[in-house]
């Protein structure tokens, strides 16, 4: 199937470009209930699978975790002060250095903590809450730390397996992620199945302790998953039981849980402006934010376009329907 037109791009009242995508919507019996463009187009999960990420590290880590480091696992975090020491809470109740950790050393995403703190460093990385849960799974088992990131590594391994299990395939192909862990393709309907297993965490079979404790940390502590200036944090501070979790090259998913649905969201062209509006949308159209909660996410909805300094138009999610399968 084609992809539909999802956002607009409005200057000065011309169209001035158009993103294209897919929706796909899941019930918590697994099944696809809703659709828009091609559900079953590949994506790879990136960031977004961090939530089932984290499960298994939590399943093979015997540490008391409190919500805060359990949300900055699933975190794709602008290494704000708060991020920062969270990640390094984890560390030390693990007993690793911060040396252990293979994340890319980065500057913080938030202008104001690189302003603060611009030296590229691994612990800034959006990635290094996942890489800290990782190496406290490795240093709970006696793997080896070295090569927690390779394919073969016991850790990675068990990460592969709760994949197949959380979406219910046979097999998916592997790549490499930004951060140098495993990344996983999936059909996007795929995605939403494992969002839909934080909302009805039966669907991970043993897995399901681990995923209903990262849901409960990650709608607890959204600030952690993310914070200032982004949607993932925005869209749960302001939404009751939803959990928000951004992928790198426009992917983003949810889960509901009074629903018991998941989402994933795919801008095809891969551009990161778009997907929050069409999640947002997405959200509203199944009725878990209510027009005044879409309203006051204003600023993710329908982001603003500059020119000169000053707000110039936005963006505007198209007129597009979900489909029955």
């Amino acid at each position: 199937m084609p992809s539909v037109p999802l956002v607009r791009v409005v200057r000065s009242g011309l169209e001035e470009s158009i993103h294209e995508g897919d929706v796909a919507v899941v019930d918590g019996e697994g099944r696809l209930v809703a659709f828009a463009g091609e559900p079953a187009r590949p994506v790879f999960a990136r960031s977004s699978m961090k939530p089932l990420q984290a499960a298994v590290s939590l399943s093979l880590a015997s540490f008391d975790f409190p919500d805060e480091e359990v949300a900055v696992m699933c975190a794709s975090h602008n290494a704000e002060p708060i991020h920062v020491q969270t990640v390094r809470s984890i560390l030390r109740r693990a007993g690793v250095p911060e040396a252990a950790l293979r994340c890319p050393a980065m500057r913080p995403w938030d202008e104001e903590a690189a302003a603060a703190s611009p030296e590229r460093r691994p612990i800034n990385s959006d990635c290094s809450g996942k890489h800290g849960g990782m190496l406290a799974a490795c240093i709970a088992r006696g793997w080896a730390a070295e090569t927690y990131r390779e394919p073969d590594h016991p850790l990675q391994r068990a990460v592969l397996d709760a994949v197949t299990l959380a979406t219910g395939l046979d097999s998916v192909p592997i790549g490499v992620d930004g951060c140098g862990v495993p990344v996983h393709g999936v059909p996007l309907w795929s995605m939403a199945r494992i969002y839909a297993g934080l909302a009805q965490p039966e669907l991970w079979g043993a897995l399901e302790p681990f995923a209903r404790r990262a849901a409960l940390a990650m709608m607890a502590q959204p600030y952690l998953v993310a914070g200032r200036n982004r949607v993932d944090t925005a869209v749960m501070e302001e939404g009751d039981g939803i959990v928000v979790k951004a992928g790198a090259e426009a992917l983003i998913c949810s889960s509901i849980r009074d629903l018991g649905l998941g989402v994933a969201v795919k801008i095809r062209d891969g551009a990161p402006r778009a997907p929050g509006p069409v999640l947002i949308r997405v959200l509203h159209m199944l009725d878990a934010l209510d027009e005044g909660q879409v309203e006051r996410l204003a600023f993710y909805a329908r982001p603003p376009v500059f020119g000169g300094g000053e707000q110039v138009g936005e963006l505007v999610v198209a007129s597009f329907g979900l489909s029955a399968p």
